[in-house]
């Protein structure tokens, strides 16, 4: 059994995805909490220690679309994407990836499964739309 290295850097980035846990983040904004938290850590380095958490099965990485930059979510044992189904919503306006935990949409999964034999990918299901915050900053 290989014993892994742990790094300061890959603590302070797990720590940081566990704070956040339920939300998906890109690398950038990972890179900017460091930044604005005084702690100095490259790109490339989050990167790196990202694809290693990926590996450990530690974090999820979502690529939504191409105009989009990859996300990444800590993976919680208990309450993860990695239930039968997992949903996203991604506001048109800001950008923001939503996590659904819905069981109708579970329903539906099913529904199309059972009546139509299409099994949905729901790590790649995303409906698109305008969220809460967007729709109140209109106002």
């Amino acid at each position: 059994m290989r014993v892994r290295y742990q790094t300061r850097q890959r603590e302070e980035i797990l720590s940081y995805l566990e704070s956040v846990n339920g939300r998906h983040v890109t690398a950038q904004e990972i890179c900017q909490y460091f930044e604005k938290d005084g702690v100095s850590m490259g790109t490339a380095t989050v990167y790196r220690q990202l694809e290693r958490l990926m590996g450990e099965g530690l974090v999820q990485k979502y690529i939504i679309d191409e105009k989009s930059a990859a996300c990444f979510a800590y993976i919680d044992r208990k309450n993860s994407c990695h239930r039968p189904a997992c949903f996203h919503c991604k506001c048109e306006t800001c950008g923001r990836l939503i996590h659904l935990d819905c069981k109708e949409l579970e329903e539906i999964q099913n529904h199309m499964l059972q009546k139509h034999g299409f099994a949905l990918d729901t790590f790649r299901t995303v409906l698109y739309g305008t969220c809460e915050r967007c729709r109140e900053a209109r106002v």
